[in-house]
């Protein structure tokens, strides 16, 4: 197989006649799971000595989710996580991905511990061992205690050694008992949607800011590595990084120019410091980093060693510089969204990390998100959601393809478990394989839930 653009019409084309074939490419031992994040479904807002995060101070504040929603309460994770595991392991889950609320464990971010907010922590772990199910938690999926916020937030430097001093403390309690921990989820959003234009917490439309933010949270992800390394802990220590192919619109050099620069301030600008020890060169040509307070070894504290490297993929980026900009064909339509849908990318990027990485310490890779918002609707017969199954299977192919050319994945995590609180979406987006009716807190299994149930059942039976 190959991964040129052109020579993969089977991920495009294919109504599944080699299914086997496809299941087959997974190695044994391949892990199978959902992902899920703490704000999203937890939440318990005001129970369990947990303080305010900036999601509860953004999505409080009118204009700023579309429904005017916020996720006090969200799914009622915090009290219904037993009937949640049982579903995970009514799937047939080997793995669950989720955050732990860095203000339900240490209400203002830096000093007291919350034992109940532990405590909650540890019943989860308990009741996923119980299942054989193995836990992977991520520190930081974009809930900062508002009290650090107050103080800055991540344009402060000292927010970067507060975090490494929770990693530390979340690991001597727990590094034992997952099977890997992530520092951050995806980054770039927390920088560039936090920071840069707004639109997710602390909502703030600065660009520059964006930039120093960015510097900040990599460097305390790699202060939180070298914490956590201290305690010897068994877990495997990561990031997950939200990544896309940037594919020019045209053969035109301003649009390949364009395109370079999209997946270099994007991609490489959190790659290149982690495993190459230095900001991408063609970053680097267009900004003035004397600019920003970076300091002298910060570039050394950020290039760790990993043991994992997750990767999520929605989308590619369709880069013009025409005005008006012309749009993707979009082959296979839109998600919910309104994000194309373009599996062959999903092959292209994972293919092309690895070819530009392996030589500089690319660990194994944890598909860590991949899903879609399907307009659902529940009738008396169910969730007939032909649409999620159309694209969860296009894009396993497009991951069993990046495998056969030699690509080290261990496993994919289905976003999402459960409809949840969507961010600035409010609870106008489903991405679950598991329906919500958030009135009454019961789940019903879509149609997509049974069929992510019977491909696992299928991998494993090859």
């Amino acid at each position: 197989m190959t991964n040129e653009l052109n020579q993969t019409p089977d991920v495009v084309n294919s109504p599944y006649q080699a299914e086997v074939e496809v299941e087959a490419m997974f190695p044994p031992g391949f892990c199978w799971g959902v992902a899920t994040s703490a704000y999203q479904i937890e939440v318990a807002a005001n129970e369990g000595g947990r303080a305010p995060s900036i999601w509860d101070t953004f999505s409080h504040t009118a204009g700023k989710v579309k429904d005017d929603s916020n996720g006090d309460v969200a799914c009622d994770h915090y009290h219904r996580y037993p009937e949640d595991v049982e579903s995970m392991a009514q799937l047939g889950l080997d793995c669950y991905r989720f955050s732990m609320s860095w203000s339900r464990v240490q209400p203002l971010g830096q000093g007291e511990w919350n034992e109940e907010g532990f405590d909650f922590y540890s019943r989860l772990l308990d009741k996923l061992e119980e299942k054989k199910i193995a836990a992977h938690l991520t520190l930081y999926h974009w809930d900062l205690p508002q009290a650090l916020q107050d103080k800055g937030g991540w344009l402060n430097r000292d927010c970067a050694f507060h975090f490494a001093h929770y990693a530390h403390e979340v690991a001597r309690r727990f590094g034992h008992r997952v099977a890997s921990i992530a520092t951050h989820n995806e980054p770039w959003c927390s920088a560039n949607l936090g920071y840069g234009n707004g639109q997710f917490a602390p909502g703030v439309v600065d660009a520059v800011a964006a930039i120093q933010v960015s510097h900040h949270l990599l460097l305390s992800h790699g202060l939180a590595i070298q914490a956590m390394r201290q305690l010897d802990v068994t877990a495997k220590l990561g990031i997950v990084l939200n990544q896309w192919t940037a594919e020019p619109a045209t053969n035109s050099a301003a649009d390949q120019a364009e395109a370079a620069w999209e997946y270099a301030r994007s991609v490489q600008w959190f790659m290149d410091p982690i495993f190459k020890g230095h900001y991408p060169q063609i970053a680097l040509d267009r900004m003035d980093l004397s600019r920003f307070d970076v300091h002298d070894g910060d570039m050394e504290i950020i290039h760790q060693p990993l043991d994992f490297l997750g990767v999520n993929y929605y989308f590619r980026a369709y880069v013009s510089t025409e005005q008006p900009p012309r749009q993707p064909e979009a082959k296979l339509g839109v998600t919910d969204m309104g994000w194309e849908i373009y599996p062959q990318g999903f092959t292209h990027l994972l293919t092309g990390i690895h070819r530009e990485y392996k030589e500089h310490g690319l660990p194994p890779i944890y598909i860590t998100e991949n899903g879609v918002a399907v307009a659902d609707r529940l009738t008396a017969g169910g969730v007939h959601d032909s649409a999620r199954i159309d694209y969860l299977h296009r894009h396993l192919e497009a991951v069993a393809i990046a495998i056969a050319e030699g690509v080290d994945i261990r496993g994919y995590f289905y976003w999402s478990l459960l409809d949840n609180f969507e961010w600035n979406s409010g609870y106008l987006r489903r991405f679950g394989l598991i329906y919500v009716d958030y009135q009454s807190q019961q789940r019903i299994w879509k149609d997509s839930a049974y069929w992510y149930r019977d491909w696992i059942a299928a991998v494993r039976g090859k």
